[in-house]
């Protein structure tokens, strides 16, 4: 029986997208062709063996459009006879790609294949893809939800009131993120899995001094009269501490079988054990990530305590915690090196991120089973489990 195993993963830091984030002058197709270039290099692979890559992004416009991951195959130097394509299932996208990728080997479509993501949010600010006066839901969406779907940072404020979290565990969730982060670059552990360029060689947003008397003093991000009438449970606790900043990055893992790396030579780093994607409720939107846990380990056939590491997206502090919850995992196995309210969450490129991080974590700390999930808009979630091999 086929397997499909992941034999290199790396990432570029993260940088801040703003203007003068260190990342912002970079052309997206040249962030996601560094981590092309680096994976082939690091694994010694000859790209020319590649059956396809898959790509996430997420605002497919302007620079990001056309395709993206063709152009950094190419801007890469592979042949050009390796196809690529760029997918969209929003955060989770290159999360998704890694879904397809392993799914094809395992089918036998393919024997090696390369996901990964990017996105450079400065360069193409979010909701660029969606013109000023055009509606991307359509007249049955709006028939089906009278009163109107609401942006993630409303859902962000409706999952803390639905699960009664307070902004002392918001912000203190966040201040151990950066302090995870900053501890796990101090120590060395993601030196593994980071490809630095442009004179970034840190993950550009964390701030390891951050304290939660210092994130007290922050204003609610997402305060609207209009929605504070039409949802008064909300306490407009999310604050830009709380939740995932914008940021611009790129990350790839290659996958084989293991027969395939085997005569190739490629020591795999984790076996793709198990899939799953799930839909959930719009509104609220960031939940899927519970139903997704859930489906992923009932497939499986293992429980929350099998599982050694978990990387849930910090999209916001009250995501990870609600999930946190609803399935009783040990939150110290959550994010050990910090996640994306530190490292950054560069949308098309956070799901390659996020297998990166867990692949490494995994072999720096001998354990076996990983879970990585990441809430998606729209109310969806994907969710794997990844056992390492040692």
């Amino acid at each position: 029986m086929r397997d499909a195993v992941i034999v290199e993963a790396v990432r570029t830091p993260v940088g801040k997208g703003k203007p003068n984030g260190a990342l912002a002058h970079v052309h997206p197709v040249e962030l996601l062709a560094h981590t092309l270039r680096t994976l082939v290099e690091r694994s010694g692979i000859d790209p020319a063996l590649i059956d396809d890559v898959i790509g996430g992004t997420v605002d497919q416009v302007g620079e990001q459009a056309m395709n993206t991951t063709r152009y950094a195959v190419l801007s890469a130097g592979f042949p050009e006879t390796v196809p690529a394509t760029t997918v969209d299932r929003q955060c989770g996208s290159s999360q998704q790609a890694v879904h397809f990728a392993a799914q094809g080997v395992l089918s036998g479509a393919y024997d090696i294949v390369v996901a990964c993501g990017v996105e450079s949010m400065s360069r193409v600010p979010m909701w660029s893809n969606v013109p000023a006066g055009k509606d991307p839901f359509g007249p049955g969406v709006a028939e089906r939800y009278p009163e109107g779907l609401v942006p993630q940072g409303i859902s962000a404020e409706l999952i803390a009131a639905k699960w009664s979290l307070t902004r002392e565990q918001m912000d203190a969730f966040a201040v151990s993120s950066h302090h995870k982060a900053g501890t796990a670059w101090d120590a060395g552990l993601f030196d593994a899995e980071t490809a630095p360029l442009e004179g970034l060689s840190r993950d550009e947003s964390m701030r390891p001094s951050s304290t939660p008397e210092i994130l007290a003093g922050l204003k609610p991000a997402y305060y609207d009269p209009g929605f504070a009438e039409r949802f008064p449970q909300i306490g407009w606790n999310v604050t830009a501490a709380n939740a995932s900043p914008i940021n611009d990055g790129a990350s790839a893992v290659l996958i084989t079988s293991s027969e395939t790396a085997e005569r190739l030579g490629l020591p795999p780093l984790a076996r793709l054990h198990s899939f799953a994607v799930t839909g959930s409720d719009p509104i609220l939107m960031l939940t899927g990530v519970i139903p997704a846990t859930e489906k992923v380990l009932r497939k499986a056939g293992l429980t929350i305590d099998d599982i050694d590491l978990f990387e849930v997206n910090e999209a916001f502090s009250s995501v990870v915690l609600a999930w946190q919850q609803e399935t009783g995992a040990d939150l110290a196995k959550v994010n050990v090196h910090g996640g994306a309210i530190a490292i950054g969450h560069p949308l098309g490129a956070s799901g390659t991120r996020l297998t990166t991080t867990l692949v490494h974590a995994l072999r720096a700390r001998g354990a076996r089973y990983g879970l990585q999930t990441m809430c998606e808009a729209g109310g969806l979630a994907n969710a794997m489990i990844l056992e390492a091999v040692q």
